[in-house]
């Protein structure tokens, strides 16, 4: 019987695995952000993407609960399609500014340590120690 991953470490995982697939289509992420708005097609499809990473991670946020009393206890009276959407648009907007190369965020290192911070604050209430991503050096740069 294998033992379950660590949410935490599995939300850096993804979190960095979203890092890189935004550093492998920045060009082509950051045309569709900065157009989305103004195109009703792209709106369509832009948004349509987003609201499957919110249900994702609404899925991850009942799995949680259900594993762990503490976890659901913690999100007791929370809206959390609210919180779900809340934190899929702000990695949207942190990858997003990452792919631009606005510092701090263009450091990939700072960029996956931060988000997983916030993730694992909204969602575990818990101190995340910085460690980075020990296959890439800090000051890698995303873009």
């Amino acid at each position: 019987m294998q033992a379950t991953a660590d949410p935490r470490e599995t939300l850096r995982a993804g979190i960095d695995a979203g890092a890189e697939l935004w550093l492998a289509n920045a060009a082509v992420l950051r045309a569709i952000v900065e157009t989305w708005a103004s195109d009703p097609q792209l709106r369509e499809l832009w948004l349509g993407q987003m609201a499957t990473f919110t249900d994702a991670t609404i899925a991850r946020i009942e799995a949680d609960r259900r594993a762990d009393p503490a976890v659901s206890a913690r999100l007791d009276g929370v809206d959390v399609h609210a919180l779900a959407a809340t934190l899929t648009w702000t990695g949207e907007r942190l990858y997003y500014l990452a792919a631009c190369g606005v510092p701090p965020f263009d450091d990939r290192a700072v960029l996956v340590d931060t988000l997983t911070r916030l993730w694992v604050s909204a969602l575990y209430d818990q101190r995340v120690p910085t460690t980075g991503n020990p296959s890439r050096p800090a000051g890698d740069q995303v873009v």
